[in-house]
């Protein structure tokens, strides 16, 4: 009944990786291909060492960029005191630099001039881009209570000053000279002028490239609480909705007021991160509560990279991409195959060393590894659907050292029925009393092994974690076939004729364990006999 309830329980977990159509287990980065890239802070003052406060807030911001990409088993950790190093499976180089190396404070600016960047062939015109609409957002915000400190207070007072800010003749002049290929005058003081850009995926987007003459900063993006991308009820089209603390929501009501009664396009806001455009949203109407909605000419992915701009766009650091390496697919499966014939040699040795030492009882280890094989596969497939996890390199290896737990647990278990059975025993009792003695030492043995994994997870970073998370998982299941699998089916082998009665080569031969022809292993139907 134990070995049916196990199997069925196996034929359930196989229906769940049918119905979810998943056969294939997350790999990480040294698996499948992928990203690494290291980011060397500086402080934004220009001097000193780096805080280590600010550098750990990097990394979580940095962490949660690359998590809202849905990466399984990425790694962001901290190095040197003033690097971090970012390794994310299945992300191309480009689009993960793109996201973790939008290093700059994230800002708002108001737009005050607007032209084509770009020439398009044959001296086809572009018209001006289309620009997506700010509007307060009405579901549910409402009027902030708490009184703004009185040292603030100074901060709106100076927005006054911000928004009465014009570009002078020579602005306008080197406005019109200026290139999206420039780099001079790119200065992103936040009381200086400031010429951008559209940045490059947006541009690619819409196909369509602007630069922009922008005005002194007014909000910046650390004020920014919350963002997210979707579709309001009763429309079709995807806006992103974002809220401020409460010093944001006060400048914001400031600017939105005198920005919704100017003309085009100074009654734009200028979304800028890492000294390029994001978005320039008109404002319409002022906005109070700082709670506002942009909608436009937004997809599902374009209203979720503003969202994850907005939310995590800002840091404390200013950070330099120094090192960036590409892991190719090609490369990650030659690890994989290398992986793969390790672990198949090592368990070709445990049936060669089984079937030598064990003979006929080898149909118990192998049906016992295949099972356990299989099993393992299904949950770690099943796992990286439910919780992201991505199996690496070590991980794989945590997998393989399972072959020898395993093995461990059947040599304690057989080596617990022969001294039964040396004892004069019949098989089918030995059995029995081999298994209350050797499911002791096996459970702490697996125990022992359970606690180092968990450990080791705690303990570790990056994807030695793999290793630790796998090689409890295999203990696990290790614990789960003893007990429901192995056990279940010698009980049924001792009961044949070939096994029970200690036929040649089944393992349980009185000359191949030792007992002398006097002493040597009752059939099952005399012992009964004797026994009654």
């Amino acid at each position: 009944m134990t070995l049916i309830s196990f199997l069925v329980v196996v034929v359930i977990l196989v229906s769940i990786m049918a119905f979810s159509r998943t056969w294939i287990p997350k790999l990480g980065l040294d698996l499948s291909g992928g990203t690494t890239i290291t980011l060397t802070a500086t402080n934004s003052s220009g001097g000193g060492a780096v805080d280590q406060a600010s550098l750990e807030q990097a990394r979580t911001i940095i962490e949660q960029r690359v998590n809202s990409m849905g990466v399984g088993e990425a790694s962001v950790t901290t190095s040197n005191n003033n690097q971090i190093q970012v390794s994310a499976p299945n992300v191309q180089g480009d689009t993960l630099v793109e996201m973790v190396g939008q290093t700059a404070q994230l800002e708002f600016r108001r737009v005050y001039n607007t032209q084509q960047a770009t020439t398009y062939p044959q001296g086809q015109a572009l018209e001006l881009p289309s620009v997506p609409d700010i509007t307060a957002d009405t579901s549910g915000a409402t009027e902030p209570t708490t009184e703004l400190p009185t040292d603030q207070q100074g901060r709106l007072d100076l927005l006054t000053t911000q928004l009465a800010w014009t570009p002078s003749d020579q602005n306008n002049t080197d406005f019109s000279d200026f290139q999206c290929s420039d780099t001079e005058g790119e200065s992103q003081e936040w009381d200086q002028p400031f010429y951008a850009c559209t940045r490059d995926d947006v541009a690619a987007s819409s196909g369509q490239t602007f630069k922009y003459l922008l005005g002194p900063r007014l909000i910046e993006g650390n004020l920014v609480t919350t963002a997210s991308a979707g579709i309001p009820q009763n429309q079709v089209s995807w806006v992103v909705n974002l809220s401020f603390d409460t010093l944001g929501a006060a400048l914001f009501s400031q600017a939105t007021e005198t920005l919704a009664g100017a003309t085009s396009p100074t009654n734009q806001f200028a979304i800028v991160l890492d000294g390029k455009v994001i978005s320039a949203p008109s404002v319409n109407e002022k906005i109070p509560d700082g709670s506002a909605q942009i909608s436009g000419s937004f997809n599902q992915d374009s209203a979720t990279n503003l969202a994850n701009v907005l939310k995590y766009g800002a840091l404390p650091l200013q950070f330099d991409v120094s090192n960036a390496e590409t892991v190719s697919a090609t490369l990650g499966g030659d690890q994989l195959t290398a992986g793969l014939i390790a672990g198949a040699v090592g368990l070709l040795l445990v049936l060669i060393y089984s079937l030598v030492y064990y003979r006929g009882l080898t149909v118990v280890v192998f049906t016992s590894l295949i099972m356990a094989a299989g099993l393992t596969y299904t949950l770690i497939v099943l796992l990286g659907q439910a919780i992201g996890f991505a199996l690496s390199l070590p991980g794989l290896a945590g997998v393989i050292v399972a072959i020898g737990v395993t093995a461990d647990s059947f040599v304690i278990f057989f080596e617990r029925v022969r001294d039964e059975a040396r004892e004069g025993r019949s098989l089918k009792a030995a059995v029995e009393t081999g298994w209350q003695k050797a499911r002791r030492t096996i459970v702490v043995a697996d125990t022992v092994s359970l606690l180092s994994a968990v450990i080791l997870y705690i303990l570790s970073i990056g994807t030695i974690k793999g290793f630790a998370f796998t090689l409890g998982l295999t203990t696990l299941v290790d614990l789960i076939m003893i007990f429901f699998f192995t056990k279940p089916m010698m009980s049924l082998l001792v009961k044949t004729t070939f096994f029970g009665t200690g036929r040649k080569f089944s393992g349980f031969e009185a000359e191949h364990l030792g007992i002398a022809a006097t002493r040597r292993p009752r059939p099952r139907a005399l012992a009964t006999a004797k026994e009654a």
